[in-house]
Parts: structure tokens; sequence; C-alpha cells
């Protein structure tokens, strides 16, 4: 399965919807510190129902502590600064989807350190700044879990 990587996030409940998600589909979860609120804050944990027991979450000083630890074959950054498309890349079990807080996206030396080829958007009608967190990684996480053959799955 692929990582989740949230770097820094900041709204519980778009972190509970995303430990359900992972829960779910069986991807790790992977929360990059600071975060903007306590893990058993109850807007995150209402978000997650009963599901955080059944999730991989793990966190981390920095995201150099999560590159060292997992040792992800890829770093897949998502924002709204990519040219390529989601749906242009063929993902592959150890392969590790980065999003960046919900106020500001991937700082510039994250973005940066990420290959152009690495930094994956997801089409918006013009005018649009971003979509929301949850969603966002619900629409990687199914994308490449469809490409995966949904491996794990009833």
């Amino acid at each position: 399965m692929l990582d989740i990587v949230l770097y820094q996030p900041e709204i519980p409940p778009n972190t509970g919807n995303i430990i359900r998600l992972c829960a779910n589909t069986g991807y790790g979860l992977h929360l990059i510190q600071p975060l903007g609120f306590e893990l058993d804050d109850k807007r995150a944990r209402r978000a997650g129902l009963d599901y955080h027991e059944m999730a991989r979450v793990e966190v981390y000083a920095q995201l150099q502590d999560y590159l060292e630890a997992r040792r992800p074959s890829r770093v897949l950054g998502i924002t709204t600064k990519g040219q390529r498309f989601y749906h242009d890349v063929s993902f592959a079990p150890g392969d590790a989807l980065l999003f960046g807080p919900e106020t500001r996206g991937l700082p510039p030396e994250v973005l940066e350190a990420l290959p152009p080829a690495h930094r994956l958007r997801i089409p918006m009608r013009p005018g649009s700044r971003s979509m929301n967190l949850s969603n966002a990684v619900a629409v990687l996480v199914y994308e490449s879990w469809r490409q995966l053959q949904f491996s794990g799955s009833q």
C-alpha cells in the first residue's frame, strides 16, 4: 500500500476523515509536526468515528524523520503548483503521497526538494484556489488504489 503523509495538518476534522479513509483502505497515515491540534481532539475523533483503532497513524517531529523511518520509493507532492496531473502517474506500492497544511499548502523548500515530475495536481476550474484536504486525499487514494486493483479489498 501507499503512505499518506500530512505535513503540519491544521484542521482536526480533516485529519479525522483521513484516518477513517485510511482504516477503510489499508493506507498508512503519517503526520508531520507541528499539528494544529491534539490527536485526541474531540473534533478529530468525531470525524474518524470509531476507526482510530483500525488505522495505522504515526507522528514524526519532522519530514526527514518520516523519510528515514519509512524510506518511501517515491514521494509525490500534491500541490496546486504541480504541472503534472495525478491521473497521469502510475502509482506503486511504496509510494508516499505528501499533502501540505490546509491554509498554505506545501512550503517552497519541500516542493523544491521534489523532482518536478513528482509534483502532482488535481484538475480544477480556473480561478479555484484549492480543494478540501480530506477530499483531495480521497481523490488520490482511490485513484492509486484503483491502479493497484483495490489490493486487500473485499
